[in-house]
């Protein structure tokens, strides 16, 4: 099982996520920062904020 919180991407939020594979993950992360902190589609893909992501995932 991977997860990532919110707070440790830099957001003001408790959320954690979770999810069996980085891409399931990702997913997660990217609808949660849409739907909940305002971001657009668009600003979640680059590659700068991709691997700010990825380097904040644990395997719990």
């Amino acid at each position: 099982m991977l997860t990532i919180a919110c707070r440790d991407v830099g957001q003001p939020c408790d959320c954690v996520l979770s999810g069996e594979t980085e891409e399931e993950l990702l997913k997660s992360a990217a609808e949660h920062a849409v739907n909940d902190h305002g971001y657009k589609e668009e600003e979640i893909m680059t590659p700068e904020m991709q691997q700010n992501i990825k380097s904040h995932i644990k395997r719990v």
